[in-house]
């Protein structure tokens, strides 16, 4: 069992707002967390075909057997539910009432602005962090890391990646995906995937997608919107100050889950990373979906981004708190070199005092610190987001 960073929050925010809305990917853990914490409350789990009929045919009379708090599974699937959990909740002010979850982060959002605006506090639950699973990162190799990735199942039942991702990327195409387009060639799509899984950590490059697909761009926008909103992907936009540069403008592609990722790339031992031309950008993958989750788990929105000129001077992350920058790179070396630091060097030139603090994550074991850098093993980022989180 998982001790989840986000469970404080979450039991804080039940006792301030009559509802409470968490999003994420399938497999995430929502159902167990919010099962865990709200043990006094009903159960409904909305893909239930049974359930999903009563709730859509008669909302007043399924909300109504539900006196005393109801956690609406997969909310998504009676997206006209919450306009009548509205009147309840103003009606009856008392916190915590109705925990709402769902998987399709566009939808779920959208139906819950428009009907429970300021009524609802929304959380966002990704994969297990390497804070969540101190024990599995200090006693795994950072290849079977990649490999495995953070699904919560396939840790707690120690199932083959390879074999559990299969089945999770099918139920996903075959039950999410032809629900919200119409999808007329799967092997397409699945060949799109994977090519997306190549661009790991690079500029995204629409046209190439396009055409390595044989698709138009507007198809490939459309897909990664899509891929974005059910938590398949996620982007890190560029950074932008006054710095009279000739900047990228151009995302990063990353996956919410690097296991997943790696079964994309036909990684199917952990064996096979060690010589892999796309292990560096895996394990910046890895890097960058912590500092999300670390963001996430405390109710914040992002402030990644990432910085690269036209010359290609480039650091991998940029911490945006508005007041000052942190700059932060990534390199899964497990020995330090000196010329890793070129990239934030240079930074802290352009961006002066405003640069605050200067970040190096490696694959190495020891930590070290001075004025000018702060040097992290993957393995021990708890004490830097303790730090990053009080800002």
């Amino acid at each position: 069992m998982f001790q989840r960073v986000i469970k404080p929050t979450l039991q804080r925010l039940a006792t301030q707002y009559p509802v409470i809305t968490m999003t994420g990917p399938r497999q995430a853990g929502k159902t167990t967390l919010c099962q865990q914490t709200f043990t006094d409350h009903a159960y409904v789990n909305l893909e239930d075909l049974s359930l999903r009929n009563q709730a859509i045919s008669d909302p007043k009379g399924f909300l109504a057997q539900y006196k005393n708090g109801v956690i609406l599974d997969e909310i998504q699937r009676a997206p006209e539910l919450p306009s009548y959990i509205q009147p309840l909740v103003d009606q009856n002010q008392a916190p915590g009432q109705f925990i709402l979850t769902g998987s399709e982060q566009l939808e779920v959002t959208s139906t819950i602005n428009q009907s429970l605006a300021g009524r609802s506090a929304i959380l966002n639950l990704l994969p297990l962090s390497t804070i969540e699973t101190p024990l599995w990162i200090q006693n795994n190799n950072l290849d079977e890391i990649l490999y495995t990735g953070f699904y919560p199942r396939i840790l707690e039942k120690k199932l083959n990646p390879t074999e559990a991702l299969a089945f999770y990327l099918s139920t996903y195409i075959e039950r999410d995906l032809r629900q919200l387009i119409h999808l007329k060639d799967l092997q397409t799509f699945e060949r799109f995937l994977k090519l997306c899984a190549g661009q790991i950590g690079q500029l995204t490059n629409f046209s190439r997608l396009a055409n390595d697909c044989g698709i138009s761009q507007n198809t490939v926008k459309s897909w990664l919107s899509l891929l974005q909103a059910s938590y398949i992907i996620f982007f890190v936009q560029p950074h932008f100050e006054n710095f009279r540069k000739r900047l990228t403008k151009s995302p990063k592609l990353y996956f919410h889950d690097v296991g997943l990722a790696a079964y994309l790339l036909d990684i199917n031992k952990a064996e096979h990373l060690k010589q892999h031309p796309l292990r560096g950008a895996l394990f910046e993958n890895l890097i960058v979906s912590e500092f999300l989750k670390n963001r996430y788990n405390h109710v914040k929105k992002s402030n990644l981004y990432f910085f690269r000129d036209h010359v290609g001077n480039e650091v991998d992350l940029i911490l945006d708190y508005g007041h000052e920058l942190v700059s932060v790179e990534i390199k899964s070396s497990a020995s330090f070199h000196s010329e890793y630091l070129s990239g934030l060097n240079y930074y802290q030139k352009l961006a002066g005092t405003k640069n605050t603090r200067r970040i190096l994550i490696y694959s190495g074991e020891t930590y070290s610190s001075d004025a000018q850098t702060s040097i992290y093993s993957y393995k021990n980022l708890g004490g830097l987001f303790s730090t990053l989180n009080e800002k």
